[in-house]
């Protein structure tokens, strides 16, 4: 083999490594992604379809506003995170369960949570 091929046959090997590594990621946010969904859907859990319209939801609510454009309703992933911690934080006369503050969810469940509506 000559020294070309040996170069070659690595750097294609590095790039199959990358293009794996790359999958898995992506596997693993869609995984964290259904996660969130579950968490959000759950009426024992997130139950954000108790007062708001998600798309794909069942018998959503009306008390909160529709779940969608997120991105553009809050600044950052945080700001969107803390309303969910704590929306009394923001409104104190808000309907809204403080899911942190009570620990109705834990950090991670909110995290996925937060992942899952970003999205929207």
């Amino acid at each position: 083999m000559t020294a070309r091929l040996s170069v070659i046959l690595r750097y294609g090997a590095l790039l199959s490594l990358i293009g794996v590594a790359g999958c898995v990621t992506t596997i693993a946010d869609e995984q964290r992604l259904m996660l969130g969904k579950r968490i959000a859907f759950e009426r024992s859990k997130g139950n954000c379809l108790a007062c708001h319209v998600i798309a794909d939801g069942e018998e959503p609510g009306n008390i909160g506003q529709p779940l969608v454009d997120m991105a553009t309703r809050f600044k950052n992933k945080q700001h969107l995170r803390e309303q969910l911690w704590d929306a009394t934080r923001f409104n104190p006369e808000t309907t809204m369960p403080p899911f942190g503050r009570n620990k109705i969810l834990t950090e991670t469940e909110i995290d996925q949570v937060v992942d899952y509506l970003w999205t929207l």
